[in-house]
């Protein structure tokens, strides 16, 4: 399980999405930094869900992690984890979009590209399993 590369792109999608999302901030206003679990505080349904999708996507990370022998359904989960990380880009891209544009007011943190690296780890994990899933075909082509 850990010695496939595609264990490592979900470990990593899951430490960015659970961990350190929740330390990096995602914006900072007005009102001050605005970190991932501050939208359970806040009453707006769209800025909660930011915080479910993050935590959403660390959970089909390790889901997806602990079914490595069924590569199919582990290839499922990972497109459905890649939807999950294409709205959250979307949302964080609206909000960072209507975030005033003085330099003392607002800032973009370092959290909101955080969906982008997942991304690109999710694409890469299902490179390696599509590798894996030919190499088993293969073998059992030669038998």
């Amino acid at each position: 399980m850990i010695q496939r590369i595609q264990s490592l792109y979900l470990i990593l999608i899951a430490v960015f999405s659970s961990g350190l999302m929740f330390v990096f901030p995602l914006w900072k206003d007005n009102q001050g930094v605005f970190y991932a679990y501050q939208a359970f505080k806040s009453n707006q349904i769209v800025l909660m869900s930011i915080a479910i999708a993050f935590l959403l996507v660390s959970f089909l990370a390790i889901l997806s992690l602990f079914t490595y022998k069924k590569r199919k359904n582990q290839f499922v989960l990972n497109r459905l984890n890649l939807i999950i990380n294409l709205y959250l880009l979307g949302v964080l891209l609206y909000y960072l979009q209507n975030l005033s544009g003085e330099t003392l007011v607002s800032e973009k943190g370092i959290g909101a590209f955080f969906p982008v690296l997942n991304i690109v780890l999710l694409v890469f994990a299902n490179r390696a399993i599509q590798k894996d899933e030919a190499l088993v075909k293969s073998v059992d082509r030669l038998r």
